[in-house]
């Protein structure tokens, strides 16, 4: 393995992590209003109901297929005779239609943005590169998905997902990560450096939940008097 992929499977891993949660806790600290998802729905509406709900649900089934096939080992789904066949048609089905309605959704929104006046006016440098790097990602996990259709001896469960849990206990696989195709190596790259991205952008709302609204006090409306 050349020293570059060795800097990129067992250094660039954490350095990420380092990047992701102690920019999560400066942008708490000293950007707490900032935490806001910037909604642009009082300038326009219509095409943000129909393509905002499509990439939210979408992107909740494609992290969901990340969590499980990544986490999931090979020898776990084996022992309750799920076949490798099996799983792989059934991931790269649902995780395909998953990823599409993502990438349309996407496409939707950018457009949204870049031809409605307002809601481009609103448009920071932070947005446009964190759209970049967000339709990168997309696009590199439909493609990557729907490469997974042709019969391989190689399989993102015995290259990229070993080497992914090995990074959480400080023993990342770097050999079996070396082994996996182009495609997953460009579309992990592209994913971490969405991550890096993540705490100075919009997206931080997805870790934002309107919990205390559930337990804050009612508000009582009286009609004035005439």
């Amino acid at each position: 393995m050349s020293w570059g992929e060795s800097m990129l499977w067992v250094v660039a891993p954490y350095v990420t992590l380092v990047i992701f949660i102690g920019g999560l806790i400066w942008r708490y600290r000293y950007d707490k209003f900032g935490w806001t998802t910037r909604s642009s729905q009082l300038y326009e509406s219509p095409l943000l109901r129909v393509a905002s709900p499509v990439f939210h649900y979408g992107l909740i089934f494609v992290i969901i297929g990340h969590v499980t096939g990544l986490l999931v080992p090979l020898s776990w789904t084996d022992a309750i005779g799920v076949s490798n066949e099996a799983y792989h048609a059934n991931a790269l089905i649902w995780g395909g239609l998953a990823g599409l309605a993502t990438l349309v959704a996407l496409v939707l929104l950018v457009y949204r943005r870049r031809t409605n006046g307002p809601v481009f006016l609103a448009t920071t440098k932070n947005d446009k590169t964190m759209y970049v790097v967000l339709a990168a990602s997309i696009v590199a996990g439909v493609v990557t998905t729907v490469a997974g259709f042709v019969p391989s001896e190689v399989s993102y469960r015995t290259t990229v997902a070993p080497w992914f849990r090995g990074v959480f206990v400080l023993n990342p696989d770097a050999t079996a990560m070396g082994q996996a195709s182009i495609l997953y190596k460009v579309h992990t790259v592209i994913g971490m450096a969405l991550f890096v991205l993540f705490p100075f952008s919009r997206l931080v709302h997805a870790l934002s939940a309107p919990i205390t609204y559930l337990f804050r006090p009612y508000i009582v409306y009286r009609a004035r008097s005439r």
